[in-house]
């Protein structure tokens, strides 16, 4: 229990600091024996330091609830303190909040859930409150009125048809009117336990979900405030009194697929969403349908479909599929960070396996050797690609699927992050008719994306382009575009010389990985085509000292290079969840930054919207080296790094760690993100 809870006494106040989540019976445990111990001790003014403490589920919420109500018996008090913003949520969603001294909770009770105060006699009409709002124009509302009454349809649902306003906004508005909570429920605010009262099949049929039962009281989760036949079935089969919030109908049913993840997949483990996923260019016959065609299916295969559906929905980039002993794991890597989104019992493993070699075309018998493949799906209106790739380990396959959205792709050079002098100077570079660019940045920085926006800024019927890549990862207009296959011989080298003499203006090469390679895009820059292509080194002076390194002789190197772009990817602040702050007088001399005015910076608190990160999105920082004669006479001499160092500081030119400080400065990523991701020099 020590270990558990620390406690400390100032005074008279008796301090409880809690670590870790609070959610199985040995932490219940805990809690609830250090709190009936400063009871016996005659200790009842309490403080439970909530700051280390990621999740509470409702028997902690009730063990709360029944040592307050003692403590106030004895003349005592309980308060809560520094609750993390996921705690806080539950708070409020379950209306502990209401029942506890709780600090830090007043402010969040609007403005994170639009929880208002009770509704008063006269209630106020929803269109009125969603004009004073500013989401819906008098003249839409008068269209809405106009329309209600012709057709007698709730005004929620004609607002939405008519796409005047959000889901969000118009569930923001209720909230409002009806003084009910409204949430984005996510990971942790709900919990299997509350799940288990409701059937799977039925909740998904009623469309609602279990958050947290506390003592006899259900917190359900709904998109339609006024399902009174849904409450009264909810009531009567879970025998609870129920507690309405409100939220997304898609956060419900995403929310259903994580709370019934360990229930028995003996069972349809997930029910179809119409329209959803569709298996698109399968060679097996009968083996594709849309996921409301698979509802006598496998579980597995609804299991496997559902996690592609929810990877696309939440911008995932990556899918990993692991087993260690006895656990399988499932995690999407969101913003170049991996999350835990599931955990599969071991035993489906090598099922979840099986289904996606079947979806990839592959070998399922073939568990030995490593196996690539692609599937293409149909998802929301949208085609997208999986890049498949196995690997054998210790305890079975690992998978993981590359996502590759061409809607959620930036296929345009404004769109890259880039400061206006880089971008300036990037389309000067685009816009000579020959020579070498060089992208370089390591596996993951977005390289490729900077290489498709560029030939996508380039491309036009009078401009032959040709690609060679590998592999294809998004198939553009008017572009040749060819995949390498080792398999057969076809290499980078191999393609590359006969894509010459296919009169290009215009080669994209997806990476130099040798010599050969090197030098014939070195030729071909020389011989008037534009090369464009990438390397993984950490910076621009890092590329031209790695194409030395390969053997191109340096003269050559100076004539055809035209420039070099480094970048990386850093996380944007949440914008849900945006903060500010004044920088410290040591801080901004740290970073030479002009103190004659204050310096604001800014930083995310975490939200329902951004993972509790605090960051939402990415966006590139840059440092380019555009050559020049100087450049070319210290290139002639084959120079070393400090040489090429020196050269571009001596330049002017602002490096990827200066470019990243100039985002912290613009509001839009913070100091700890860009030292994260590049070191200054």
């Amino acid at each position: 229990m020590d270990e558990v809870i620390a406690r400390s006494r100032v005074g008279a106040m008796t301090y409880l600091s809690p670590s870790g989540p609070l959610l199985d019976e040995s932490t219940n445990a805990a809690l609830l024996g250090a709190l009936t111990a400063s009871i016996a001790s005659n200790q009842v003014q309490l403080v439970l330091d909530l700051g280390r403490v990621p999740a509470l589920g409702g028997k902690s919420l009730e063990i709360l609830l029944d040592t307050s109500a003692k403590l106030a018996a004895l003349g005592g008090r309980l308060k809560l303190v520094n609750p993390v913003p996921l705690v806080q949520e539950i708070f409020l969603a379950t209306g502990v909040g209401e029942r506890l001294s709780v600090s830090e909770l007043g402010d969040r009770q609007h403005s994170t859930l639009g929880i208002p105060t009770a509704p008063g006699p006269h209630r106020r009409r929803l269109g009125e409150i969603l004009v004073e709002h500013g989401v819906l124009s008098e003249a839409q509302l008068a269209e809405t009125v106009r329309l209600q009454s012709e057709t007698g349809k709730r005004m929620g649902q004609i607002l939405i048809e008519r796409s005047f306003v959000g889901e969000a906004e118009l569930l923001k508005a209720l909230s409002e009117q009806l003084g009910l909570p409204y949430i984005a429920v996510r990971a942790g605010l709900y919990e299997p336990a509350a799940a288990a009262l409701l059937p799977q099949e039925v909740a998904r049929r009623l469309e609602v979900l279990p958050l947290f039962k506390v003592e006899d009281t259900l917190t359900l989760a709904t998109a339609d405030p006024q399902a009174i036949p849904v409450f009264d079935e909810a009531h009567r089969l879970t025998g609870c009194k129920l507690r309405i919030v409100l939220c997304r109908r898609d956060d419900i049913l995403k929310g259903l697929f994580d709370a019934y993840q360990n229930s028995d997949f003996g069972n349809a483990l997930l029910e179809a969403q119409a329209g959803d996923l569709e298996l698109i260019e399968s060679q097996i016959p009968d083996d594709y349908t849309a996921i409301d065609q698979m509802a006598g299916a496998s579980p597995v295969i609804n299991l496997v479909n559902s996690l592609i559906q929810r990877a696309i929905r939440d911008k995932a980039s990556d899918i990993h599929i692991e087993t260690t002993r006895g656990r399988s794991r499932v995690r999407f890597r969101v913003d170049g960070l991996l999350y835990e989104v599931m955990t599969p019992r071991a035993e489906l493993h090598p099922a979840i396996v099986s289904r996606l070699k079947v979806m990839a075309n592959l070998d399922i018998a073939e568990r030995r050797l490593p196996q690539d493949g692609r599937i293409q799906v149909a998802t929301h209106g949208r085609t997208v690609d999986l890049r498949f790739s196995s690997l054998p380990g210790v305890h079975g396959e690992k998978v993981v699927l590359r996502v590759l959205d061409k809607n959620q792709s930036i296929l345009d050079v404004e769109k890259l992050g880039m400061s206006d002098s880089v971008l300036g100077r990037f389309k000067q570079l685009l816009g000579r008719s020959h020579g070498l660019i060089l992208v370089t940045g390591p596996t993951g920085s977005g390289k490729t994306t900077t290489l498709y926006a560029a030939i996508n800024y380039l491309k036009s019927m009078e401009t032959n382009i040709v690609t060679i890549e590998d592999p294809v990862e998004y198939q553009l207009d008017i572009i040749n575009q060819n995949q390498v296959n080792e398999a057969i011989g076809l290499t980078f080298v191999r393609m590359l010389k006969h894509v010459l003499r296919q009169d290009p203006d215009v080669v994209m090469v997806g990476e130099i990985r040798d010599r050969q390679t090197a030098e014939i895009a070195v030729q071909a820059s020389l011989t008037g085509h534009l090369v464009l292509t990438t390397l993984h080194t950490n910076d621009a002076i890092g590329a031209l000292s790695r194409m030395i390194d390969m053997g191109v002789e340096p003269y050559l190197l100076a004539s055809a290079l035209a420039g070099v772009v480094a970048q990386r990817l850093v996380r944007q602040v949440c914008p849900s969840c945006k903060t500010s702050y004044l920088a410290t007088p040591d801080l901004a001399a740290t970073y030479g930054w002009d103190q004659s005015e204050p310096i604001r910076l800014v930083k995310g608190r975490g939200c329902a919207s951004c993972y509790d990160s605090g960051y939402k999105g990415r966006l590139g920082i840059h440092e380019l080296l555009q050559s020049d004669e100087a450049l070319q006479r210290l290139m002639v001499r084959s120079p070393s790094r400090d040489e090429l160092a020196a050269f571009f500081k001596h330049a002017g030119s602002r490096s990827l760690f200066e470019d990243g400080l100039q985002r912290v400065l613009e509001g839009r990523t913070t100091l700890e993100e860009v030292s994260r991701v590049v070191h200054a020099v």
